[in-house]
This record gives structure tokens, sequence and C-alpha cells, in this order.
């Protein structure tokens, strides 16, 4: 949209008429419409209007006066000192997101899944209403119906209403989609085949959990177990991720709460294998799912492995580790070794890492003066005791602060002895062994992985491994960026649903990724989304001199930094907003 003059002669006089003029493509052709015809401008009314073109990238004018036949010939007399701008909406973040929606095709295969029926809303409409949201601004489904959905241009950009956006009826949309995990994790399988040119030959697992806010007693799933989250006092189900080596999710599953990771490998990869079938693969999953039922399981039916092991299996290394013959640098600070296994069928890859050797060295510092000052603190209160004590809540003392300080706990022999000396009866003694810190040396910074994979190099094993963050990093993303934790829904069938939607919020984050690396931008998804949001859709009022008033609906002109953003990623801003019949109370265009 920009400023345009005339000249005509009149009286023996030049004037200088002025008009708002926009841009439309017509087929193959731009032609210019005349929005407003503004008269004749001094200066400041000249540079009022053109900070008012300026700021506006297209628009939609109201069909009444502004017709196909009748935009060339109508002219309509602006007052621009009474020129208004109405209820701005966040719209470059839900954009984006409605851009990485259709290009993953989840619009197209959603109307499928979700056949528009008598209802006032597709279900497949409100499902993108409640992944976008999940991505943009995550929220419960209340605070999405009152009040995100009213700040965004999605009203715009779906056609919906957002009187007809409750949470009743996003409740809902969530029963609706649920029977349709499966088809949809295969549609993105395929559809990120096509974007990214995976081959999914090499696939991460891994396990994680999240905690409920409530009772969940509804939820046959939800249980007390190993907590991630720290939270042991809440219950839980354990969701199950298999990822590529880019992080890009291949799908999911979830369990009860108290289902340990290791009794998981086999349905996992059954599952897996027989949605996507049978493949050379390679299965990289972290020690918590190694165990040697589940080794020869895989070995049996000729699957390959890479995986961690737990710390004791170190202890079967230690004079390979001692040994400083065959180390390979595989990255500045980081060394490996390969060992041929006893059965000669597997390779043991023993790694030292310069940092993590550091950070286990601080934490065994660490928790070995809290140790140490915490049995100092008994022997004190011991010898101000004046009266006899009883040795079993002492010993438990022992115990709890010994569990707290796990890793350092081997490193301590802690006895609660007699002694007549003291009015307690009791004296507390303590040392450290010798043997525990020699071998601390030795294995401090150090662990072991296990392959049958026998044709590659201890780099390309490390390097492998260290991929395994990406499926722990999508854990992160999913809890942290996109709100997984906890959940507030009690129902079983809403558990799975909410899950389901924080697993297609990734998928569209993990895109939006991939497109940051291939514009080489360093920002996080959400950096991007939060600069992004910035950029508004607003109604721009131009009141007439015959007391009407002209409506455009119109795409604020995003900043330079923004601009390069979105043309480094691909994507172009709307020249225009199309407002639906029961928005604008008009007839269509």
């Amino acid at each position: 949209m920009y400023l345009r003059h005339t000249t005509r002669r009149k009286d023996g006089k030049v004037h200088t008429y002025w008009q708002l003029v926009r841009s439309v493509r017509m087929g193959r052709r731009v032609v210019q419409q005349t929005v407003a015809q503004l008269g004749e401008l001094d200066a400041q009314g000249r540079a009022r209007a053109k900070a008012l073109a300026q700021a506006l990238v297209g628009g939609l004018t109201q069909p009444e006066l502004f017709t196909r036949a009748a935009v060339a010939e109508e002219v309509v007399p602006v007052r621009l000192d009474r020129v208004r701008l109405e209820r701005g909406r966040r719209f470059g973040d839900v954009w984006l997101g409605w851009t990485l929606w259709r290009a993953l095709r989840l619009d197209t295969v959603l109307e499928t899944l979700l056949p528009a029926g008598r209802e006032a809303v597709p279900w497949a409409t409100m499902a993108a209403v409640l992944v976008l949201a999940r991505l943009c601004e995550p929220a419960s489904e209340l605070h999405i119906a009152e009040t995100w959905y009213r700040q965004t241009a999605l009203e715009d950009l779906l056609g919906v209403p957002a009187d007809l956006v409750n949470d009743d009826r996003l409740y809902r949309a969530l029963d609706r989609l649920l029977p349709h995990k499966r088809a949809l994790e295969s549609h993105l399988v395929a559809r990120l085949r096509e974007l990214f040119a995976l081959d999914y030959d090499l696939l991460l697992y891994d396990v994680t959990s999240t905690y409920f806010e409530g009772q969940a007693v509804a939820n046959p799933l939800a249980h007390r177990g190993y907590s991630r989250d720290h939270r042991p006092d809440c219950k839980q189900v354990c969701i199950a991720l298999v990822v590529t080596c880019e992080g890009l999710p291949l799908g999911y599953e979830v369990f009860t709460g108290n289902r340990t990771d290791v009794t998981t490998v086999e349905e996992i990869v059954g599952t897996m294998e027989a949605r996507y079938g049978l493949a050379q693969r390679i299965w990289v999953m972290d020690r918590g799912m190694t165990s040697e039922e589940n080794l020869t399981w895989l070995r049996a039916s000729g699957r390959r492995y890479l995986l961690g092991t737990p710390k004791s299996e170190l202890r079967k290394w230690a004079r390979a580790l001692t040994d400083e013959r065959d180390w390979t640098t595989v990255r500045e600070g980081v060394a490996a070794k390969a060992c041929l296994g006893p059965t000669g069928t597997e390779t043991f890859l023993l790694v030292r890492s310069v940092e993590r050797r550091e950070k286990e060295q601080a934490m065994h510092t660490r928790f070995g003066q809290r140790i140490e000052s915490g049995v100092a603190r008994l022997a004190r209160r011991l010898s101000r005791v004046r009266r006899p004590l009883e040795r079993g809540p002492i010993d438990r003392q022992i115990g709890r602060l010994l569990a707290h300080n796990s890793r350092a706990a081997g490193r301590y022999v802690i006895d609660v002895v007699a002694d007549p000396t003291t009015a307690s009866g009791l004296r507390v003694m303590w040392a450290s062994w010798p043997e525990w810190d020699d071998w601390a040396r030795v294995s401090e910074g150090c662990y072991v992985l296990r392959t049958n994979i026998s044709d590659w190099s201890p780099e390309d094993l490390w390097r492998t491994y260290v991929q395994l963050t990406d499926a722990e990093a999508a854990f992160r993303i999913q809890k942290s960026d996109l709100a997984l934790r906890p959940i507030w829904h009690q129902r079983a069938d809403r558990v799975q649903a909410h899950i389901l939607v924080c697993f297609l919020a990734y998928v569209l984050w993990k895109t939006l990724e991939q497109w940051q690396q291939r514009a080489g931008l360093g920002h996080s998804p959400r950096t991007i989304l939060e600069e992004l949001r910035t950029i508004q859709s607003t109604n721009v009022v131009l009141p007439t001199t015959d007391e009407r008033e002209v409506r455009l609906r119109c795409v604020v002109r995003p900043t330079r930094a923004q601009a390069m953003l979105l043309d480094r990623l691909g994507v172009d801003l709307p020249p225009r907003l199309r407002v639906s019949p029961t928005l604008a109370g008009v007839p269509p265009l």
C-alpha cells in the first residue's frame, strides 16, 4: 500500500490530488486499486498519509464500497485526521505455526480423518487450534478459549469466531483427535521423509516420565515410580519416544508410571518394526535399557544395537582403562578404545572424557564434604546428650545421609559403637576406603558402550551414541517449551490426547528447527516465535466524508530484522487477510 498523486489544471492552476493505492494480483497480472481518494494534502497531511501507508501491508476492503467492478470508478474521500486502528492481534507467531502446519500437510490429513459434519466448527480446525496454542503459548484449554485465541489472528486465518472457541469444544476435540494417533504418526513419518530426505536407518530410543497434579484415580496408567522430574510424591505416566538422529520423531507410546525402562524395549522395537517394516537399522539406547535378556532378544533377531552400560560394567575393564595403548582421540578432550568382548560377537567401547572427569570429581568432592559434615554434626549432638539413646534412630539418620549423597557413599565406613564414657552411651566412628579413592581416580570420566556393529571405527561409534542427547533434548523441549508437565487432566483418554497434542507440537517445533539449520540461523524455535509474535494484524478504520467507514484488515509491516528472519526462513506474510462472512457481516468476495 502506497501513496500516488495525479495533477490536474483547473482555473489556471495546477492541483495535486493524492490517492491511497494497493497492488493486487489478478491471475498473472498485478493491478493497482485505489483504496481511498485523499484529495489535496499539505505537507503535514502528506506526512501523515505516508506514515499510514508505510505501516500497512495489504488489506481487505468492504465489498459494498470497493467491488471489483467499481474499484476504478468509485472515489471515497477519507478524513485522515480521524483514521484509527482497532483490535491489534498477534499474527507473526501464529502465521508461522500455521505455515508449519500446512507444510506438514496436517490440515489435509486431518480433514480426511475428521471430515466436517453438522458441528459448528470442524474438528480438524479445533485440533489445529490446540496444537498451535501448544506451540506458541502452552496453556490450559480454558486459557486458550478465554484469552489466547482472542488475542491472536487465528480468527481470521481459520475463519472461526472467538465465541465458538470454548473449553468444552476444545476438550471434545481432544476426544476426536486421539483415535487417529497411529494414522497421524504414519503420515508424519512419510511427510518428514519427503521434506528432509530421512532414511530412518538409525533410531534413538529413550523413556521419560511426567507427573500429575491431582490423584488421577480414573487413570489406570497413573502410578508412582522412578520420577525423572524429582516428584516421587506424585503419580506419573512413562512416555517412550523414538526419534531419528536429527531429533525428528518416529512415534511414541505411553506406559504405566511404575514401568521400568528395561521392560519396554521389546514392545517398542516390535511396535515400530511392525508399523514401518524390518530394516537394517541401528537402535541406540542408554544404559537404562540394557539387560542380558534384551541383548539376547536383539541378537537373536539379527538387530544391530549400540547401548550404554551401567557404571558397574567399568570394573570388568579396569586393566584396559589403565593401559594407555590403543586410545583414539574422537574429539578434543574425549578418547575411546575398542575392545573385543569375551564372546567375540560384541565390541565394548571404553570412553574417557576430561570434561566428564572434572564434573564427577566435583560431585564426589561435594557429596563427600556433605557426608563428613553430616557425620560431624551427628557426633557433636551425641556429645551434648545427657541421657542414654537407642542406636536404631542414629543408624537411620546415617542411612538417610548416605542415601542423599549416594555418589560418594561408597567412600565411607560409618558405624555407631557403644561408648560407656558418654552420657548417650554411643559414639560415631567413620573412615574412608583408600581403595575407593584409587578406583575413582581410574574411573572418573569413563564409561562403556557395547555394540554388535563390527565394521565401525571408535569415532563413528562414539559420535553415533552421543546423538542420543537428541532424544533427551526432545523430552526437555516437550516438558519445558511445550509444557508437557504437569498433567492436569484426570481421565485416561484426555491424558493420552494431551500427550498427542504435545507430540504434534513437537513435530512443528523440530520442523522449524530444520528450517533454521537450513537457513543458517542459530536461534532456538522459541526465540523465533517470540521475535515474530510482535507482528500484528489490525483493523485500519478510514472514516469517509459522507459518514461511512472503510475497514481494512491489514498486517503491520515487520521490522527490518523480522523481515530478514522471515526471508531466510522462506516464509511470506500474506498480502491481505480474507474475513469470513460471519466475521465481516457482509457477503464473501
